[in-house]
């Protein structure tokens, strides 16, 4: 095999016409690589994003080839894939207001260039789902918000269009089989790409607690941030700690990494219905 690709948590081999994508135990947050990785989380990561995957198949097809034909030594935190060309364009999706989608409403009363209603407070539920895509920052970069009209810009208005369409009903759908479990999701980001014979598939991960925001739906309330099985712990203690979110980063405490692992397994527990051993 050949590395291809280091990325902030997964690494990329080629191996023969497929490619291997190891999920790693980093942990990346404001697009910097903490040096205290996160227990399990590779597994967690690739066993989650396998499940969604197969829900998700009749909507969208995806680049999964194997959960087991990968190396010995990558069992269980590898997915051998299809070679895709990847989307220039970090396709998100916002069913609720918060983070930087608040930060910028805040701003200027709009996501991306969506306008939304006057008055909305941290984690309102939006109208609508809404397509707030950004860019593909390089490892060390931040992501930037981008509007529609910018991606159209970058591929054409025709496969803009499929974009959001796709994005928007992996959302509609991931987020009402999660709201069964007892989880809202709040956003997502997917990651497309085309196969040779032109097909746009779901790549990289999906729906997992790196790539989404998951709240319990028991104890939601708008108007103050929420619990959240996802990696925000450790955003949150971040920003406490007085970090200014650029490398190098500090190293997390033991009891952040041990609850960030513990709402990582409760999120996985929750969704799939499986326990994790």
């Amino acid at each position: 095999m050949e590395l291809l690709h280091s990325g902030k948590v997964r690494d990329v081999y080629a191996d023969g016409g497929d490619l291997i994508l190891v999920a790693s135990d980093r942990v990346s947050i404001y697009d910097v690589v903490l040096p205290t990785p996160i227990p399990d989380k590779g597994r967690l990561l690739t066993a989650l994003s396998l499940w969604w995957f197969e829900q998700l198949s009749d909507l969208v097809p995806n680049h999964v080839v194997s959960a087991t034909e990968v190396p010995a030594e990558f069992a269980g935190r590898a997915i051998r894939c299809r070679r895709l060309e990847m989307v220039p364009v970090e396709c998100v999706a916002r069913g609720y207001l918060t983070g930087g989608g608040l930060a910028e409403y805040e701003r200027t009363g709009a996501v991306s260039g969506v306008p939304l209603p006057r008055g909305l407070v941290e984690a309102s539920i939006l109208p609508e789902p809404i397509f707030t895509p950004s860019t593909k920052a390089p490892k060390g970069e931040h992501d930037e918000p981008i509007t529609y009209d910018q991606v159209v810009d970058k591929v054409g208005p025709e496969t803009a269009e499929r974009l959001r369409e796709i994005t928007i009903d992996v959302y509609r759908r991931g987020a009402e089989i999660a709201a069964d479990r007892g989880i809202l999701i709040a956003d997502t980001k997917l990651e497309l790409g085309w196969t040779p014979d032109g097909t746009l598939m779901l790549g990289d991960e999906l729906l997992t607690s790196d790539s989404s925001r998951f709240w319990p739906a028991e104890s939601y309330q708008p108007g103050r941030v929420q619990f959240s099985f996802d990696k925000q712990y450790v955003r949150d203690w971040a920003v406490e700690s007085g970090w200014d979110k650029r490398p190098p980063a500090p190293e997390v405490p033991a009891e952040v990494v041990e609850a960030t692992r513990a709402r990582y397994v409760e999120a996985y527990e929750k969704l799939t219905g499986n326990r994790w051993d």
